[in-house]
């Protein structure tokens, strides 16, 4: 996975062009940050590598709201197993 910064996409293309084509990712930066990813397509799985990717970014989105909250003070995973245990128990 190559670094390159949002200045370096204007002036660098060529570069970019050829490590996509070689089915690496490319990370764009702003001042230092990650800001984007572009991804590599390989030819004939366009749909499936948009699938793929917006199921990675549901599952993403589950994780962040899972921490928020058993941050925030609800019920974790494990707990909600355990009520449930204890009420098919019942």
């Amino acid at each position: 996975m190559e670094f390159y910064s949002a200045r370096e996409l204007r002036t660098n293309m060529k570069s970019i062009w050829k490590e996509l084509s070689e089915d690496n990712d490319v990370v764009i930066t702003n001042n230092g940050k990650p800001c984007a990813l572009m991804v590599g397509i390989p030819e004939g799985r366009f749909e499936e590598t948009v699938r793929a990717l917006r199921q990675a970014k549901a599952i993403a989105a589950m994780d962040r709201m899972r921490r928020k909250a058993e941050k925030d003070g609800f019920m974790s995973d494990q707990e909600i197993d355990e009520a449930v245990k204890e009420a098919r128990k019942a």
